[in-house]
């Protein structure tokens, strides 16, 4: 029989006492109904069979483990008495979609997925906190962007974790250049397919680099969304499923000590989060997410000057794939202390708000007296050295070992006439040789223009691109083509011959693993009638990026002036040849004018509804 009271048939709502029916007929025990009620959603895609082989594959490794930690969470919550219920909402993958219509849906995805994970959140009335469980490039941030406008309910987030690299073979990353290499005759047709097959070593995880995925689990931890040293865990191992086991304690300790969202995320955290991406030197996707979780949170998002003084205060402390110079793998992060070991650096150097509260229910400072005494701790740095003979402090560096080892800031944000509102850089993935004893890149060359993704690299492929050349690869932008993600382009060059002094500008993005002079997110974009879609074949470019200052500057110029570059540019129109990608669908054309309503790349790719009704209501 259902444990109802004559107060609950008379005062509570039908749709509460129908769903205790609904819950006695999917065999919950009736006897304990009223336990408090938790919602496990995730990411999970694919479908596994009891010994994990495949039965239906899912769009990536880093969601394909994901019901292990959802199983893991709702058994531990039921030993505790409460009442687990469990959504998913899939996504897609960037490195599956590269050089396909697949990425006109990629970035807008995010906000969908946003969307869909709140309506789910807001659809289980009775719910007392939210578990969300996420991998990967949008799924992450989509569900960081949900629980973040969770407000005074409980929410914690179970970060995926990362798939280890092969004993023998190829990163996720580079195996992503093998029709590249292989058609610059660099490998053959029997090494393409073997490292192809190597590659994921293990089947869940995000990719083992620093890229988006990595990068958002480390900013959804210095949020204090996660508990400590859950970020970039190896997936399917037992101290991946134990966080999963901690959080679900967790949530319930949320509830119990009357601590929602709104206490977690601040202004203080979102602060620290940019510190935490500095420090990594993370992925420049996340300009886009952060700022997103900051407008969910209701929050001051962060401009470009926020994250410009940020990457010129913090030291990068972490040598990671592909920042370098070492290349360590995320599961060597983790195992050097992850997270929790370059805040230990931070917090010595009073870089960081240690007194913001974290889902532990504790505030930044007690757990990092946790962490540093540790045994965890001791045991993880251990096993580095003995498995791999790598030391912790290799991985992850105080500020002086990583000046003295070359460490340098990775962000930088030029400006100029071809970039009036903007661009960015990762400056740490220029090829050092390029990189004179001042820590200043010059590079100067014609410009090579192309309106798609697949012209580019058609040329790169073919051996059309030369020596000095800077590729000008438009029409990407969010009007153009959802601001796609262009790796297949800028892997392509680091792998051609004279890539290293070849430079790309562009108004799309790039993927947290690209390496080059590559000049991103250029603002306005070219079909909002921005500077960059007026660029002719053969102008002359000249970057100029500080690496030490992290300052920068693009511009058109006409016998080395950019102020005659910028009356060039005042007298010319816009290419005729500028056009949306033919295949974009309407739904990305729809994300793209919402976003542009809302402040637009730098604010976040957001959709802010004031703003949006706004100008509606003016129309």
């Amino acid at each position: 029989m259902l444990p109802i009271t004559p107060e609950m048939l008379l005062n509570a709502p039908s749709g509460n006492l129908f769903g205790l029916s609904q819950n006695a007929g999917m065999g919950w025990e009736p006897q304990k109904l009223l336990g408090e009620e938790v919602l496990i959603l995730s990411t999970h895609g694919g479908l596994r069979a009891a010994d994990g082989t495949p039965i239906a594959l899912g769009f990536h490794t880093g969601h394909w483990e994901l019901g292990a930690l959802v199983a893991e969470a709702a058994i531990t919550l039921k030993s505790m008495n409460a009442i687990p219920f469990a959504g998913a909402c899939t996504d897609p993958c960037d490195g599956r979609t590269q050089g396909t219509t697949g990425m006109l849906d990629s970035l807008p995805f995010r906000n969908d997925a946003a969307i869909v994970l709140r309506r789910l959140m807001r659809s289980l009335p009775t719910r007392m906190g939210v578990i969300g469980i996420a991998t990967c490039d949008k799924g992450l941030p989509a569900m960081m962007m949900a629980l973040a406008a969770a407000g005074e309910l409980p929410t914690i987030l179970i970060p995926g974790g990362v798939t280890l690299l092969p004993e023998s073979g190829e990163d996720a990353g580079k195996v992503q250049t093998i029709g590249a290499r292989y058609a610059q005759k660099q490998i053959t047709l029997e090494t393409a397919a073997e490292m192809g097959c190597r590659a994921c070593a293990t089947p869940g995880g995000g990719c083992q680099f620093l890229g988006t995925a990595a990068t958002a689990q480390v900013i959804g931890e210095a949020l204090g969304l996660s508990l400590p040293h859950t970020a970039l865990a190896p997936s399917g191992a037992p101290i991946w499923l134990d966080a999963a086991r901690r959080s679900a304690a967790a949530i319930l300790r949320l509830h119990q000590l009357h601590l929602g969202t709104r206490d977690i995320l601040t202004q203080g955290s979102i602060d620290n989060a940019m510190v935490a991406h500095a420090a990594f030197g993370g992925s420049t996707n996340l300009l886009l997410h952060l700022p997103a979780i900051a407008y969910s949170a209701g929050l001051r998002r962060p401009v470009a000057a926020d994250w410009a003084h940020v990457n010129r205060e913090i030291p990068r402390l972490v040598d990671a794939l592909p920042n370098g110079p070492r290349n360590f793998a995320t599961v060597q992060v983790f195992l050097a202390g992850g997270l929790p070991e370059v805040m230990l650096h931070l917090r010595r150097a009073g870089l960081l708000n240690t007194k913001v509260k974290t889902v532990s229910g504790e505030t930044l400072d007690t757990c990092l007296d946790w962490w540093e005494t540790s045994p965890r701790r001791h045991e993880l740095r251990k096993n580095l050295i003995n498995r791999d003979g790598i030391d912790p402090d290799d991985v992850i560096m105080d500020p002086d070992r990583a000046r003295s080892s070359g460490l340098t800031p990775t962000v930088c944000f030029p400006v100029g006439n071809l970039a009036p509102d903007g661009s960015v850089v990762k400056s740490t993935s220029i090829d050092p040789s390029l990189i004179d004893d001042d820590g200043i890149f010059h590079h100067r060359g014609p410009a090579r223009v192309f309106t798609s993704e697949e012209s580019a690299i058609h040329a790169i492929k073919n051996g059309d691109i030369r020596e000095n050349d800077v590729i000008v690869l438009i029409c990407g932008g969010p009007a153009g083509a959802g601001m796609e993600e262009i790796y297949q382009v800028t892997s392509a060059l680091k792998w051609l011959p004279v890539g290293k002094h070849v430079a790309l500008l562009t108004d799309a993005r790039f993927s947290g693993v690209s390496t080059g002079a590559c000049l991103g997110h250029i603002s306005p974009e070219a079909l909002a009638g921005g500077a960059i879609g007026k660029l002719l074949d053969g102008d002359e470019i000249e970057i100029i990026i500080d690496r030490q200052k992290l300052t920068g500057s693009v511009n058109l110029v006409s016998g080395g002036d950019a102020g005659e570059g910028t009356r060039i540019l005042a007298g010319r129109p816009s290419r005729p040849d500028l056009k949306p990608h033919p295949a974009l669908p309407a739904d990305t054309r729809l994300w793209a004018a919402l976003v542009q309503a809302s402040g637009g790349v730098w604010g976040g790719c957001v959709y802010d509804v004031d703003a949006i009704v706004s100008r509606l209501s003016k129309n």
